[in-house]
């Protein structure tokens, strides 16, 4: 959970990703086009994805990825 509220908290945008996700691809390539550049955290090249996991689920998270943040507020994902 902390790695979550850390990466969340000091971004303007932030992605939680997994590196084979198609959606979060999308979603990165679309932030991209309207100007914004966003960090990607790669869940699955963490070895404690599952803690991050359960963080953002305790978060309101209901689909595993991609997760956006702005502001450090949840926005959701692809949903």
């Amino acid at each position: 959970m902390d790695k979550v509220m850390r990466f969340s908290s000091n971004k303007e945008v932030g992605v939680f990703s997994e590196s084979s996700c198609c959606l979060s691809y999308t979603v990165s390539v679309l932030l991209q086009e309207f100007g914004i550049n966003p960090p990607v955290y790669e869940i699955d090249q963490d070895p404690d994805c599952r803690e991050i996991e359960r963080g953002l689920v305790k978060l309101g998270c209901t689909a595993p990825v991609p997760i956006v943040f702005i502001g450090g507020k949840l926005m959701g994902s692809t949903n």
